[in-house]
Protein backbone atom coordinates (compact mmCIF):
# COMPACT_ATOMS: atom_id res chain seq x y z
CA UNK A 1 0.00 0.00 0.00
CA UNK A 2 1.32 3.30 -0.88
CA UNK A 3 0.07 6.77 0.59
CA UNK A 4 0.66 9.83 -1.44
CA UNK A 5 0.01 13.18 -0.50
CA UNK A 6 -0.99 15.32 -3.15
CA UNK A 7 -0.97 18.76 -3.56
CA UNK A 8 -3.74 20.69 -5.36
CA UNK A 9 -3.58 24.72 -6.15
CA UNK A 10 -6.36 26.54 -6.59
CA UNK A 11 -7.73 30.46 -7.56
CA UNK A 12 -7.64 30.47 -3.05
CA UNK A 13 -4.42 31.77 -2.03
CA UNK A 14 -4.08 28.72 0.13
CA UNK A 15 -3.09 24.92 -0.76
CA UNK A 16 -5.41 21.99 -0.05
CA UNK A 17 -3.91 18.66 0.45
CA UNK A 18 -5.66 15.37 -0.02
CA UNK A 19 -4.58 12.37 1.59
CA UNK A 20 -4.96 9.66 -0.91
CA UNK A 21 -4.53 6.18 0.64
CA UNK A 22 -6.48 3.52 -1.91
CA UNK A 23 -4.07 3.72 -4.16
CA UNK A 24 -2.64 0.08 -4.86
CA UNK A 25 0.67 -0.44 -6.72
CA UNK A 26 1.18 -4.07 -7.17
CA UNK A 27 1.67 -6.95 -10.33
CA UNK A 28 0.73 -9.64 -8.09
CA UNK A 29 -0.94 -12.52 -9.90
CA UNK A 30 -3.49 -14.41 -8.32
CA UNK A 31 -4.69 -17.66 -8.67
CA UNK A 32 -8.28 -17.98 -9.56
CA UNK A 33 -10.32 -21.23 -8.52
CA UNK A 34 -13.84 -22.33 -8.67
CA UNK A 35 -15.79 -24.36 -6.39
CA UNK A 36 -17.29 -27.64 -7.68
CA UNK A 37 -20.48 -25.90 -6.60
CA UNK A 38 -19.89 -23.06 -8.31
CA UNK A 39 -18.92 -25.14 -11.76
CA UNK A 40 -21.92 -26.95 -11.15
CA UNK A 41 -24.04 -23.95 -10.86
CA UNK A 42 -22.48 -21.82 -14.17
CA UNK A 43 -22.61 -24.85 -16.45
CA UNK A 44 -26.59 -24.67 -15.76
CA UNK A 45 -26.96 -20.55 -17.72
CA UNK A 46 -26.40 -19.71 -21.45
CA UNK A 47 -22.77 -19.09 -22.86
CA UNK A 48 -22.72 -15.60 -22.78
CA UNK A 49 -23.46 -15.94 -19.36
CA UNK A 50 -20.11 -18.16 -18.85
CA UNK A 51 -18.19 -15.88 -21.30
CA UNK A 52 -19.21 -12.75 -18.85
CA UNK A 53 -17.73 -15.00 -15.85
CA UNK A 54 -14.65 -15.99 -17.89
CA UNK A 55 -13.93 -12.45 -18.35
CA UNK A 56 -14.39 -11.74 -14.49
CA UNK A 57 -11.81 -14.68 -13.59
CA UNK A 58 -9.13 -12.40 -15.95
CA UNK A 59 -9.97 -9.42 -14.02
CA UNK A 60 -9.58 -11.03 -10.72
CA UNK A 61 -6.12 -12.23 -11.77
CA UNK A 62 -4.47 -8.88 -11.73
CA UNK A 63 -6.71 -7.52 -8.89
CA UNK A 64 -8.48 -8.75 -6.09
CA UNK A 65 -10.26 -6.25 -5.45
CA UNK A 66 -12.57 -5.87 -8.95
CA UNK A 67 -15.96 -6.08 -7.48
CA UNK A 68 -17.75 -5.16 -4.71
CA UNK A 69 -17.04 -5.92 -0.86
CA UNK A 70 -19.44 -7.18 1.43
CA UNK A 71 -18.81 -6.34 5.05
CA UNK A 72 -14.94 -7.06 4.26
CA UNK A 73 -12.38 -6.99 1.65
CA UNK A 74 -11.80 -10.79 1.36
CA UNK A 75 -15.49 -11.33 0.84
CA UNK A 76 -16.53 -9.89 -2.35
CA UNK A 77 -19.65 -9.99 -5.49
CA UNK A 78 -18.99 -8.70 -9.23
CA UNK A 79 -22.31 -7.69 -10.76
CA UNK A 80 -23.53 -8.02 -14.50
CA UNK A 81 -27.04 -8.17 -15.16
CA UNK A 82 -29.24 -9.62 -12.76
CA UNK A 83 -26.53 -11.59 -11.65
CA UNK A 84 -23.82 -11.85 -8.78
CA UNK A 85 -20.96 -13.89 -8.61
CA UNK A 86 -19.58 -14.19 -4.74
CA UNK A 87 -15.82 -15.03 -4.20
CA UNK A 88 -13.43 -15.16 -1.17
CA UNK A 89 -10.43 -13.70 -1.32
CA UNK A 90 -7.42 -15.37 0.21
CA UNK A 91 -4.12 -12.71 0.58
CA UNK A 92 -1.91 -15.40 2.40
CA UNK A 93 -2.36 -18.13 -0.55
CA UNK A 94 -2.63 -15.59 -3.40
CA UNK A 95 -6.03 -16.69 -4.48
CA UNK A 96 -9.35 -16.15 -5.02
CA UNK A 97 -12.42 -18.90 -4.98
CA UNK A 98 -15.48 -18.33 -6.76
CA UNK A 99 -18.22 -20.10 -4.40
CA UNK A 100 -21.82 -18.88 -5.80
CA UNK A 101 -23.59 -17.05 -8.38
CA UNK A 102 -27.30 -15.79 -8.19
CA UNK A 103 -29.54 -13.43 -8.89
CA UNK A 104 -30.93 -10.39 -6.90
CA UNK A 105 -34.35 -11.88 -5.77
CA UNK A 106 -31.71 -14.81 -3.72
CA UNK A 107 -29.12 -12.72 -3.03
CA UNK A 108 -28.90 -12.89 0.59
CA UNK A 109 -29.71 -16.17 1.36
CA UNK A 110 -26.62 -17.09 -0.93
CA UNK A 111 -24.58 -14.72 1.04
CA UNK A 112 -25.71 -15.81 4.51
CA UNK A 113 -24.87 -19.50 3.26
CA UNK A 114 -21.41 -18.30 2.01
CA UNK A 115 -21.09 -16.82 5.59
CA UNK A 116 -22.13 -20.46 7.25
CA UNK A 117 -19.52 -22.28 5.23
CA UNK A 118 -16.05 -19.75 5.70
CA UNK A 119 -14.44 -22.33 7.32
CA UNK A 120 -15.09 -25.35 4.72
CA UNK A 121 -14.38 -22.69 2.07
CA UNK A 122 -11.06 -22.27 3.74
CA UNK A 123 -10.18 -26.09 3.95
CA UNK A 124 -11.15 -26.50 0.69
CA UNK A 125 -9.22 -23.73 -0.69
CA UNK A 126 -6.14 -24.73 1.27
CA UNK A 127 -5.95 -28.05 -0.63
CA UNK A 128 -6.81 -26.63 -3.78
CA UNK A 129 -3.68 -24.34 -3.86
CA UNK A 130 -1.44 -26.99 -2.41
CA UNK A 131 -2.24 -29.81 -5.19
CA UNK A 132 -1.96 -26.85 -7.57
CA UNK A 133 1.52 -25.98 -6.08
CA UNK A 134 2.36 -29.65 -6.38
CA UNK A 135 1.52 -30.06 -10.12
CA UNK A 136 3.55 -26.71 -11.02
Amino acid sequence: MVTVLMMVRNSYPHEKIFNINKILISMREFKVFRSIRFQEEISKYNKDIQDRVDKIEDKLVFNSEYGNPLGVRWFRESRFENYRIYYLVYDDLGAIYLVAISNKKNQQKIINTIKLFLEFFREEIERLVNDDNLNN
